[in-house]
């Protein structure tokens, strides 16, 4: 992470409006001061500012460095964690080790902020804008905002398969995801056969995917003989995807489909879904579910592969605007199991047969990524994003990290049938 957070950005107040204005709320940022003070002394972490140490856990603990603390804690005193991950995006706070600092605040997330204020959450967390619903025009022009930002830049840091979505690595005698040169590559091959596997997918399958990504899973579906419609609301992705088909000589085998899944029509033995439903929305669960019941034939299977979040959890932040939504996924949010339970039981006739966790190998697939980011910030340059963008995607990836390396977001492979015979 050294290369990406080497120096501080001046930030375009054009581009970044929010990074280039810090906020004037100095009694916030007295109180910020003070609690986050308390919690870092509770962590594994060390906290220095130019004045001294805030929290020093000694040898080998990750350390934080605040270099400018006035602007870090009228930050956080304004706008809590948007502040913090603004905070790191201005340079106000530095680490040789993100993923670190971000796991030492993860396996505390609980205990960082007292009871009595957690009560208080709904009274100083922003709503998330109307905007950012996800309607149909809604969810278009939220998924241009993020997979349209460049094909280059995805490819940058993504392997050859161009998989968006945790991989499933070789595991070690003790279950722990193997990595090593090439390994991401055969991950997300292995991630995406075991899904075909889960939706039965084999010659003369009629597969419907939902969530084109690139193209990867598509082709592989057709090369065992299957009959693809993949559906994609990204026109970067759309185009690509198309060229990659056809690369690979599949175009008849293969419809790729720029559209919503609320706009899909006919009858498909099978239906697979990658890491879509944290981008659906809320609200628009019984939707995406009510598609996938409504599109698949009698007899038929869905596999997906779904974020979740523990329920408590993700009650207490589903209408929240958090750092994620205003830079990174506007408009999504991350489901629990039992939301996806709950759903499907009111809404169809489709029910979770089988489960599989794989929080450790997206750890370790966003590590890698991270590092391949890092390695090709030159690249990254060379396609316009700035010094304050390339430190907003290393945050967000290594967040990311830090969740499924701590447990406090899961991810896993679902299999779902129906609860009855089908008619």
């Amino acid at each position: 992470m050294t290369a990406a957070t080497a120096s501080s950005p001046a930030a375009d107040p054009v581009r970044w409006p929010e990074i280039a204005r810090v906020p004037t709320a100095p009694v916030r940022a007295v109180v910020a001061r003070a609690m986050f003070a308390r919690a870092a002394a509770r962590l594994r972490l060390t906290v220095r500012t130019p004045e001294g140490a805030l929290a020093d856990a000694g040898p080998g603990a990750p350390e934080m460095r605040i270099n400018r603390p006035a602007a870090f804690f009228r930050r956080l005193g304004a706008d809590g964690a948007i502040g913090f991950g603004e905070g790191y995006m201005a340079g106000d706070w530095d680490t040789d080790d993100l993923a670190a600092v971000l796991s030492a605040f993860g396996d505390r997330y609980d205990s960082l902020v007292p009871a009595a204020l957690r009560r208080l959450r709904p009274l100083y967390l922003r709503r998330r804008p109307r905007e950012e619903d996800q309607t149909i025009a809604g969810s278009r022009r939220n998924i241009r905002r993020h997979y349209d930002l460049s094909n280059e830049l995805f490819a940058a840091f993504l392997d050859e398969t161009l998989t968006y979505s945790s991989a499933l690595f070789a595991e070690d005698a003790e279950g722990r995801p193997v990595a090593g040169p090439g390994a991401l590559a055969e991950a997300q091959r292995r991630k995406i056969d075991r899904i075909l596997d889960l939706a039965g997918v084999r010659p003369g399958t009629r597969l419907l995917e939902i969530g084109t990504g690139w193209g990867e899973l598509a082709v592989r579906a057709a090369r065992r003989g299957a009959a693809v419609v993949t559906i994609t609301n990204s026109g970067q992705q759309y185009e690509l995807a198309r060229q990659r088909v056809r690369s690979a000589g599949l175009d008849g085998p293969v419809q790729v489909e720029l559209c919503d899944y609320r706009e899909v029509g006919g009858r498909y033995d099978a239906v697979v879904s990658v890491e879509m439903i944290e981008a659906v929305g809320d609200r628009y669960w019984p939707a995406y579910f009510g598609a996938i019941d409504r599109l698949l034939a009698p007899g038929g299977r869905a596999a997906l592969q779904a974020i979740t979040l523990p329920h408590d959890r993700m009650v207490g932040i589903s209408r929240t605007y958090s750092w994620m939504d205003r830079y990174i996924f506007p408009g999504a949010v991350i489901p629990s199991v039992r939301a996806n339970e709950e759903t499907l039981a009111r809404h169809t006739s489709l029910r979770i047969a089988s489960y599989r966790p794989m929080e450790a190998h997206y750890a370790q697939t966003l590590r890698t990524w991270r590092e391949r980011f890092t390695a090709n910030a030159a690249l990254v340059d060379r396609l316009g994003f700035d010094l304050v963008f390339r430190r907003m995607w290393c945050f967000y990836l290594a967040y990311c990290e830090a969740g499924f390396g701590t447990g406090l977001v899961n991810v896993g492979q679902y299999l779902l049938t129906r609860e009855t015979a089908d008619t």
